[in-house]
Parts: C-alpha cells; sequence; structure tokens
C-alpha cells in the first residue's frame, strides 16, 4: 500500500475550506473533510482510480471529485502526494 502524503498548499486548502463553510454550517465542513480525508486514504490503495487532469494532461496530475471540490494528487514511486484541494469552478493555470 503506498503511502498518502499532503503538501502544505494542500493542507491550507483545505483548512480554509473546512473555515468557509463552517461559517454556515460547521456539521457540513466536518462531513466534507471527513469525506476528503477518507478518498485520499482510499488513493493509497486505488492511485490510479482518479482521472488526469484535463488542463495538464502531461504533468501527471490526477483528481478525484469530492461535492464540489477537485483533490489534486500525484503519485510517485513511494506513494501519493495530495496537491491541492480547490473548488469545482475554479479555473487552473492561474486564472480565477
Amino acid at each position: 500500500m503506498a503511502e498518502v502524503r499532503w503538501t502544505n498548499r494542500a493542507r491550507d486548502d483545505l483548512r480554509e475550506i473546512s473555515g468557509f463553510i463552517s461559517r454556515d454550517s460547521p456539521r457540513a465542513a466536518e462531513a466534507l473533510v471527513e469525506r476528503i480525508l477518507a478518498i485520499a486514504e482510499r488513493l493509497a490503495e486505488y492511485p490510479g482510480s482518479g482521472r488526469i487532469v484535463p488542463e495538464f494532461p502531461h504533468l501527471g496530475y490526477r483528481e478525484v471529485i469530492v461535492g464540489s471540490y477537485r483533490v489534486l494528487y500525484r503519485t510517485e514511486e513511494k506513494g501519493v502526494w495530495i496537491a491541492a484541494v480547490v473548488h469545482g469552478r475554479r479555473l487552473l493555470g492561474g486564472k480565477e
């Protein structure tokens, strides 16, 4: 089984998302974070289960969709790196 690691950016993304959602519903924020963490752990067993990120097919990033969010990751020899967690409407590549 591969090891799942989180970049600092991905951790910050998850904290910001949780904080934003918890303003209206702490329970919904907690549930979303738990779903994202569970999906990330599933990637340890099934690292190829996500689709290739369409904006960057040549960079080797994959993603899984959790609710309205995209969990972007890369697989490496020693495991899976969660690179970012972004809202599905956000355009990747520096444009919002």
